[in-house]
């Protein structure tokens, strides 16, 4: 079975992507804008196990935005070939900060990566 913290791996995993797909590099953000995002709070619920070989799908929708921070609800769900849906593994909602790179304090998200984050998006 998956290690329960693992799943918080793969929803890090997916907002890294899910910026990405954005067009929002986290290292770029940091050497152009001067901030990086990290994890504020985790809040995660846990249903049914994933195990080796199964094939997951985590999903990625702004739950939240304010000037500093940004809320995510995120499920990771599996794949099972005998059931019509998938089978819920985790949800979660997660709160991540924006702040300085190098005093690591709250600064508000730039506004160019702002307009990018609109509540409800999915992937």
């Amino acid at each position: 079975m998956v290690y329960y913290a693992n799943y918080l791996k793969f929803m890090e995993r997916a907002r890294s992507e899910w910026l990405r797909s954005l067009g929002i590099e986290q290292d770029k953000l940091l050497a152009n804008e001067g901030v990086i995002f990290v994890v504020r709070e985790a809040h995660i619920e846990y249903f049914k196990p994933a195990r080796f070989n199964d094939t997951l799908d985590v999903s990625v929708a702004v739950a939240q935005c304010g000037r500093a921070s940004v809320t995510f609800e995120q499920r990771v769900t599996r794949c099972v070939a005998e059931m019509p849906l998938p089978v819920l593994c985790c949800s979660g909602r997660i709160k991540v900060a924006c702040v300085d790179g190098a005093t690591m304090r709250p600064c508000t998200i730039p506004p160019l990566i702002l307009e990018k984050f609109s509540v409800g998006d999915v992937s």
